[in-house]
């Protein structure tokens, strides 16, 4: 049933609201149907009638706008003193969305392909984006992406409320013309966009330019003409600023993360650390040698591959010949980063507690078979003892990496431990490549020591732990004793 309701929509539904963001798979039949009814009769209707009031078309012919009724406009959430003050809202309309689209997609190309800006190629590219505004029910109302394969290329609908955030508005305007751009030749299926492009590349919209490209309807009426007021500050740019602000507090995701968000994560329910970390992720593959063309070569080949990762391994081999080489290098680049803007520093009562939690590991026990599950900490020498090597390195990696990030911030004798154990563990999971000679009395020669052993391991972990007990007891309210 769900097999032939796909074969009715004709290509996949891209979600780009709180519940289902980028989880293109996951609909219901029901679902499917609702869309087979209601979406495609609206999608035919904005290619065959567009009304003089409530519709317009860019420059290019690219973006053809159909909105609401006038008077349902009014009468809707735009028209609400709060909102209409709001400046994280924005009020759509046809005529400004048309400009405001364009604007977008000449800025995205800019982002990837800066020798040649805007994302027109030579002929255009066939299809049509529809873009059909109805009135807001709610500041939380989803955006909905529909692609259909047509004669002439792939069109695309996106229904957007008239009122939604700005946030919302560019993850909408980014990921349509990023399918746009990866199914220029697609013939069969189209393409699937990896949720870190969409949420970095409009996060990087956002930040750099978001008061020329997201054009909302004036808020007020001043002698006659409609007046907008809008207060730009601009002093040494760094696009970054925002995700700096939330990595500060929060560790940057790894690359596994990013590339299985969570829907939490995508509605940024998590503080925004996604986001955050997508930027961050997308501005540094665009700093590689050749960056922006490995990105431009992933797009135009994600409708070959059944899944992103494929086409992104295709495209910057030359950079990570292994898939463990991306996470290698996100992982130092995450490093870095906190190393040139750490933020401001921790309290040696707020180390010592930082400390203890990077240092427990949080596991289920269960003292019978039948018995509810009950939560404690152990210590990292119980998961070097207890736990098998897989699952030690998933842990220790981790525990690694929060150490490197915190002891940036911690007071000074704190940081020194989280530097031990750092050491201790990067020895132990030969990350630190560090052969220490181990002498043997005898006739034989000296012996090599490549992986500190388990017990060696553990003896080095206990006395960091002496270590540091000793210096918590210093620790008062109002800082470290003498």
């Amino acid at each position: 049933m769900i097999r032939k309701l796909h074969n009715c929509v004709g290509a996949p539904l891209r979600r780009f609201d709180d519940l289902a963001v980028q989880r293109f798979n996951g609909l219901t039949a029901q679902n499917l149907f609702i869309f087979c009814v209601v979406v495609f009769p609206l999608f035919a209707r904005a290619q065959t009638s567009l009304p003089d009031m409530s519709s317009a078309r860019s420059v290019s012919g690219q973006f053809i706008v159909t909105g609401a009724p006038s008077t349902a406009a009014r009468a809707g959430l735009a028209a609400r003193p709060e909102i209409a003050t709001n400046t994280d809202f924005v009020r759509l309309e046809p005529a400004l969305l048309a400009v405001s689209a364009e604007r977008i997609k000449a800025l995205l190309g800019r982002e990837l392909n800066p020798e040649l800006p805007g994302l027109d190629l030579s002929p255009p590219p066939p299809g049509k984006i529809f873009l059909a505004l109805h009135p807001a029910q709610s500041t939380d109302e989803g955006v909905t992406i529909v692609s259909r394969r047509s004669p002439g290329g792939w069109d695309y609908q996106v229904r957007l409320p008239d009122v939604l955030s700005r946030t919302r508005y560019l993850r909408a305007m980014t990921g349509v013309l990023l399918l746009k751009l990866a199914n220029h030749s697609a013939r069969a299926r189209s393409a699937e966009i990896p949720a870190w492009l969409t949420d970095g590349l409009s996060q990087e919209l956002l930040a750099t330019a978001w008061q020329e490209i997201i054009l909302s309807s004036p808020n007020k009426m001043m002698n006659g003409p409609p007046v907008s007021r809008t207060v730009k500050t601009t002093r040494g740019m760094d696009s970054l600023a925002g995700a700096r602000r939330v990595l500060r507090d929060h560790a940057a995701l790894t690359f596994e993360q990013l590339s299985w968000p969570t829907d939490a994560q995508l509605a940024g329910d998590d503080g925004g650390v996604y986001r955050a970390s997508a930027q961050l992720f997308v501005n540094e593959l665009q700093a590689l040698k050749n960056g922006p063309a490995h990105l431009r070569a992933m797009l135009e080949t994600l409708p070959k591959f059944y899944n992103w990762q494929m086409a992104f391994q295709a495209a910057f081999r030359e950079n990570f010949p292994r898939p463990l080489d991306v996470e290698k290098w996100w992982a130092m680049q995450v490093v870095s980063f906190v190393a040139r803007d750490p933020g401001p520093a921790w309290t040696p009562a707020v180390s010592r507690d930082k400390l203890d939690e990077i240092l427990s590991v949080p596991v289920e026990m269960r003292t019978a078979s039948n018995a509810l599950p009950a939560h404690a900490d152990i210590s990292l020498q119980a998961v070097i003892r207890n736990f098998d090597r897989a699952r030690q390195i998933a842990i220790l990696q981790t525990k690694l990496r929060d150490l490197e990030l915190s002891q940036l911030r911690m007071a000074s004798p704190f940081a020194v431990l989280a530097d031990g154990y750092r050491q201790v563990l990067a020895d132990y999971l030969d990350l630190g490549k560090r052969a220490r000679p181990v002498q043997h009395l005898g006739k034989h020669p000296p012996v090599v020591s490549l992986k500190p052993t388990v017990a060696d391991t553990l003896k080095r972990l206990d006395a960091l732990d002496a270590q540091r007990r000793a210096i918590e007891s210093a620790v008062k309210p109002g800082g470290m004793s003498p």
